[in-house]
């Protein structure tokens, strides 16, 4: 199968409109950041190793009221929500109610300064479960003829509100490469 077709069995982050979500946020990354968030090539196995990477990676689109439109699967998890619970639901409502205002001054900021880093803040689950995010990056979703499509987020460092906070590395790590490297390979 050629590496850009899709079977009736993909998962949803594989669905070509994801695909060129994917694509765009990549891009996205680099043009603001100046260096690749991962290093896949080509679109399929760049969304792949999107989905399974071990920073939470959103993107919500770029509504009045912005609703995601990604989430890979260190997000799924800390936010307890399945994909299609996840894409969909109003971005705000990742932060209690007490939050909002502050999430969106800095959403703010990053629409108008196109990428910032070093945000932090808290969330919620969708068990009601509070969270501390520290060291977050967002970014605009700025497509081809210059049209804004939204934000993205990353962060890996984060803890659960009331316990100690962990020390964590922020460089993103592929599940997919340590796992390829953990296979055994015999050449017999």
């Amino acid at each position: 199968m050629n590496q850009n077709q899709n079977s009736p069995s993909d998962p949803p982050w594989l669905s070509p409109e994801t695909l060129g979500l994917v694509a765009l946020l990549l891009q996205s990354h680099q043009k603001y950041f100046g260096r690749p968030l991962l290093q896949a090539k080509g679109t399929r196995l760049a969304a792949q190793e999107l989905f399974i990477l071990d920073q939470v990676i959103l993107c919500h689109n770029g509504a009045e009221d912005p609703c995601f439109i990604y989430a890979n699967r260190a997000a799924l998890n800390l936010f307890n929500r399945s994909w299609s619970e996840m894409v969909g639901l109003p971005s705000r409502l990742s932060a209690s109610q007490q939050q909002r205002f502050d999430r969106e001054k800095f959403l703010a900021q990053v629409k108008e300064k196109n990428w910032l880093e070093g945000y932090g803040g808290e969330r919620i689950n969708s068990q009601g479960k509070r969270f501390q995010i520290r060291g977050a990056k967002l970014w605009n979703l700025i497509d081809a003829e210059l049209h804004y499509r939204g934000q993205a987020a990353c962060f890996s460092d984060w803890w659960w509100c009331g316990e100690p906070k962990p020390v964590r590395s922020t460089e993103p790590k592929s599940s997919v490469h340590t796992l390829h490297n953990s296979i055994p390979f015999n050449d017999a």
